[in-house]
């Protein structure tokens, strides 16, 4: 019989002294990586090159040719190469993401990041969007194996923004749709929001039946089992458990079979059965260790420890949870190193050690508190998002009423007109109903640009960029910075709010306004922003009525088309002056790339938002200037030096007074 070299070296580890194993795994995969195309059997070489011939770009029609080849390091890693030689970026990045999955099955997740982003280059190169989409989710699932809540959130959110713009998406995108549902679960999960976890970890289930991909189904009962076992509901967590476990079965998944086993045991441990616990622990600690996965290893050791801790096999119970402990400090695992730190201060309790117990549940609080501060910061901007949604589904209600009332209004009238028979007053009822109808009209149209200005200026994407900027403080451990740009935050989010009420406001509110938002905006730009506000000393800026939030819309298209985008040193300036009689003018002055370049990368970007502020704020200055003799005037000018280089855009407002 002919064994082949991955084979040779996979019976040879399971020989080893256990100590030495790890390494071993790691020997194979160097070995993997560095194998040649001798190596290669020529019916896969065959199989490979009329592939590569073909191109097809679907991630069903690739893996239907290397499905059984797809966890061999060896042959994808030469297959990633062959199809990189040809130009077959497709190909290239279903390989590379095969070979990321591998290393996160071995817990080496900064290879596995860099797989999946080389994946990742490699679609966008192709611009196939389904493998953009699909290595977004692999990115995010590594991430998320490390605690890092944040960055697997973006991964997920990106990946299904982008999945979203598909109109008719095929079964691997509406798979991928399922992953990025699957990961949001992960994070109310996260956030201790279990009521809601449980509904998308639903959701995703219902389009996984939908589709009949039994490992989706399995990985959503798993999670709904430990959002119920966290919920302290054990005997539907233990259901839900047994459910996973036996759609693992069923599809023959390894690691499927020891994370649902891991997770019966130890709701055995919380019902006191200690030995259903261990009669499960014991053969699950060896399997997951012949997998090779660190992540679960960790998992199955500490809960191995526990159970063991419960009927007094002190030192063994120690042994275990020292080793998984250590197994989480190597590979970054949080949530680990902090159940083993709070198992050991048990133990150590237990055995009358209180120093060492004490010492040790210091350290799991230090990490708990670590985790605390990213789920935190992210459950206040969901909550500002949902606040933000449940306002503007206000306003739509108070708007339909309004126009009930109207028509309320206007049937009475239609009564009077038809009882009345006077030609005068049916002359007269008309002229009513037709002022009427202006009057509505000119008010709803109001209602709308107010509306539609308090979404541009509470964008959800403002919001979470915004606060994605103050969370790397906190993350970076700079609570001063994080403190100070939160309160400017919260108060910019009230001034807006406060703002978007008032018809007009006087000039010194709204340059306190503008002031917070550039401070907020700048955090993105890493305070690269030079930005000024200068002030005539002949303005009053107390008595100076302007309309409310009427300058964020040119200030925001000044940053993010104009400055975004330039290299160097970035200037703003904001100038308010006397104009003619009547009159204050306005400037606003940048050094970015001109309208010209910003029009260019903005027609190259994949993801377009089409930007409106700009025409809601002249048809407000235009309601504006109705109660004034004076009418408004905006100018916007670009500038350039006298090669015709462009120099940045200067925007005038001249706003009139009385």
């Amino acid at each position: 019989m002919q064994i082949n070299t991955s084979t040779f070296f996979h019976i040879l580890f399971y020989f080893l002294f256990p100590k030495i194993r790890k390494a071993f795994v790691l020997l194979i995969l160097f070995f993997s990586i560095s194998i040649s195309s001798q190596d290669i059997s020529p019916a896969f070489l065959l199989k490979m090159d009329s592939l590569i011939k073909e191109s097809p770009i679907t991630y069903k029609a690739i893996d239907k040719v290397l499905r059984s080849k797809r966890k061999d390091t060896i042959h994808m890693r030469f297959f990633a190469q062959r199809a990189l030689n040809k130009e077959y970026l497709t190909g290239q990045s279903y390989a590379l993401n095969q070979l990321g999955r591998r290393y996160r099955a071995y817990s080496q997740f900064s290879k596995a990041i860099s797989l999946h982003n080389q994946a990742l280059y490699a679609a966008n190169t192709a611009n196939n969007l389904e493998f953009k989409v699909y290595s977004l989710n692999m990115l995010s699932v590594v991430y998320r194996r490390t605690d890092a809540i944040k960055t697997a959130l973006d991964y997920n959110q990106e990946a299904l923004e982008l999945a979203e713009t598909v109109e008719n998406p095929s079964d691997n995108l509406k798979r991928s749709i399922n992953v990025s549902l699957n990961g949001i679960g992960n994070l109310y999960q996260t956030l201790e929001q279990y009521d809601l976890a449980i509904k998308q970890f639903q959701r995703s289930m219902q389009l996984e039946k939908d589709l009949g991909n039994e490992l989706g189904i399995a990985i959503n009962h798993q999670n709904i089992g430990e959002c119920q076992e966290a919920q302290l509901d054990l005997t539907a967590a233990l259901q839900s458990y047994r459910t996973s476990l036996a759609y693992n079965e069923k599809i023959n998944s390894d690691m499927g079979r020891i994370i649902c086993k891991n997770s019966i045991a130890q709701i055995f441990i919380k019902q006191n059965k200690i030995n259903k616990a261990l009669a499960i622990l014991e053969p699950a600690l060896r399997d997951s260790k012949s997998l090779g996965d660190k992540y679960i290893t960790s998992a199955v050791q500490i809960n191995l420890g526990k159970a063991l801790m419960q009927i007094n096999r002190y030192s063994e119970a120690e042994k275990n949870i020292l080793e998984g402990l250590q197994l989480a400090k190597k590979h970054n695992l949080p949530s680990g190193i902090s159940q083993a730190n709070l198992n050991l201060s048990e133990l150590y309790g237990r055995q009358g050690q209180h120093k060492k117990s004490l010492t040790y549940y210091k350290k799991a609080q230090k990490f708990n508190e670590e985790i605390s501060n990213v789920r935190n910061l992210r459950y206040v901007n969901d909550m500002i998002i949902r606040y933000d949604t449940e306002k503007k589904n206000s306003q739509i209600e108070v708007l339909a009423k309004e126009n009930e009332i109207v028509k309320l209004k206007l049937r009475k009238n239609q009564t009077t007109l038809l009882i009345s028979g006077i030609a005068l007053s049916l002359l007269a009822g008309i002229f009513f109903i037709l002022y009427r109808q202006y009057q509505l009209k000119n008010e709803k149209k109001l209602l709308t640009l107010e509306q539609t200005m308090l979404r541009s200026q509470m964008n959800p994407h403002f919001l979470f960029n915004s606060l994605n900027s103050i969370k790397l403080y906190i993350i970076n451990n700079e609570k001063k910075n994080a403190v100070y740009y939160l309160n400017k935050f919260s108060k910019l989010v009230r001034k807006i709010l406060e703002a978007s009420t008032l018809k007009e406001i006087t000039l010194a509110e709204e340059l306190e306004t503008v002031e917070l938002y550039l401070n907020i905006e700048n955090i993105r730009f890493s305070n690269e922003i030079n930005y000024t506000i200068s002030i005539d000393e002949d303005i009053d800026i107390h008595t100076v009525k302007i309309p409310s939030l009427i300058l964020q819309p040119f200030l925001e298209n000044a940053i993010w088309h104009g400055l975004s985008s330039k290299e160097g040193e970035k200037k703003l300036t904001l100038t308010a002056n006397p104009g003619k009689k009547g009159f204050i003018t306005i400037s606003i002055i940048d050094n970015g790339v001109g309208r010209n370049a910003a029009e260019k990368i903005k027609k190259n970007k994949v993801l377009k938002r089409k930007s409106v502020g700009i025409d809601i704020t002249k048809e407000r200055l235009s309601n504006f200037s109705k109660d004034y003799q004076n009418s408004f005037d905006i100018e916007i000018l670009d500038l350039f030096d006298e090669d015709k280089k462009s120099l940045g855009t200067k925007i005038i407002l001249n706003i009139p007074t009385f």
